[in-house]
C-alpha cells in the first residue's frame, strides 16, 4: 500500500532567504532533496508575486516526505508559508 502513497510536500515561502534558511535546517534533519525554486502561482501576473517553494520527497526515516507533513507545515508556519502534498 506504501507505494501508491504520492510522497512529495511543497513548502512555500514569500521569501528567498527564508526558504534556503528552511531547506538547509531540513537537509540537517535528514529531509531530501530540499530543492529551492521560484513558483509562480495561477493567476499570478507579476514575477514579483512568486513564492519560494521547497520541494521535499524523502523524510530522514527514508519514507515519503508526505508523512511529515503536519511537521512540515508547522515549519512553514514558523516563517509565515505553508506545505500542501503534491
Amino acid at each position: 500500500m506504501a507505494e501508491n502513497v504520492r510522497g512529495t510536500v511543497l513548502v512555500t515561502l514569500a521569501d528567498r532567504d527564508d526558504a534556503e534558511e528552511l531547506a538547509e535546517q531540513l537537509l540537517e534533519q535528514g529531509y531530501e532533496p530540499c530543492l529551492v525554486h521560484r513558483d509562480m502561482l495561477a493567476g499570478e501576473d507579476d514575477a514579483e508575486d512568486a513564492d519560494w517553494v521547497i520541494e521535499v520527497r524523502t523524510g530522514p526515516h527514508g519514507g515519503p516526505a508526505v508523512f511529515d507533513e503536519p511537521h512540515l507545515a508547522a515549519l512553514a508556519e514558523d516563517y509565515g508559508g505553508f506545505a500542501a502534498a503534491e
